[in-house]
């Protein structure tokens, strides 16, 4: 009898049809700048000083048309706080896009060109160092004078020298030293700049440049 039964539950188990659903996968579309941010518009503001105000007006449409027309932010001129405002619009393509037109303009005010500020809204890399003279060593007087003297040479040579040789951008406003590069090539900049308010001559700066640049030329 056992065996009966079990032949009968052999022959049920082979006449069941095993059947296999396929389910489709759910498509979801990406989600919008404007969504991620759960609909909330966001803000910036960048102080102007004083003494850049006057460039600020001139270049104005040069720092406008990127900003509004290519990264699709918002920006106007606060006349009465004196400030950069900018937000975000509901066809912002990225978040991101704002700190980068922050950057941008925050470039502008420290002294940088329009041209050369304007690379910080096409490449990720690039960012701004900022430090001060009495960072490095603390001067007075006539030696704070005589360290700013060689850190821009006879008509901005030796600016323009770790400037081309280094692949940045130096801005020096009285004490204060903006750099304008990627990660790598700014420590380059900081330390010849760093060695010349040392008391470095030019020219031993000059030749340890030319071998730290040779050295990142094979490196890449």
């Amino acid at each position: 009898m056992q065996s009966n039964k079990g032949a009968a539950s052999m022959e049920v188990e082979e006449t069941i049809p095993t059947e296999t659903k396929t389910i489709a996968k759910p498509n979801f579309k990406p989600l919008t700048a404007h969504e991620v941010s759960d609909g909330q518009i966001q803000f910036r503001k960048i102080s102007v000083p004083r003494h850049r105000y006057t460039p600020l007006k001139k270049a104005w449409m040069d720092i406008y048309t990127p900003i509004y027309d290519q990264m699709k932010i918002d920006i106007r001129m606060n006349l009465k706080t004196r400030n950069v405002e900018m937000m975000t619009r509901r066809d912002t393509p990225d978040v991101s896009n704002l700190q980068k037109c922050a950057d941008f303009v925050h470039a502008f005010v420290l002294g940088f060109d329009v041209i050369d500020a304007v690379a910080l809204l096409r490449m990720d890399e690039l960012y701004v160092d900022s430090f001060e003279i009495k960072d490095v060593k603390t001067l007075k007087g006539e030696h704070l004078s005589r360290a700013i003297g060689r850190l821009s040479g006879k008509g901005g040579k030796t600016k323009f020298a770790i400037e081309n040789s280094t692949k940045t951008r130096i801005v020096i406003a009285d004490t204060k030293i903006h750099i304008l590069g990627s990660f790598s090539n700014i420590k380059v900049a900081r330390d010849s700049l760093c060695s010349l308010i040392m008391g470095s001559p030019a020219g031993k700066v000059y030749s340890k440049l030319r071998a730290v640049t040779a050295r990142l030329a094979e490196r890449f």
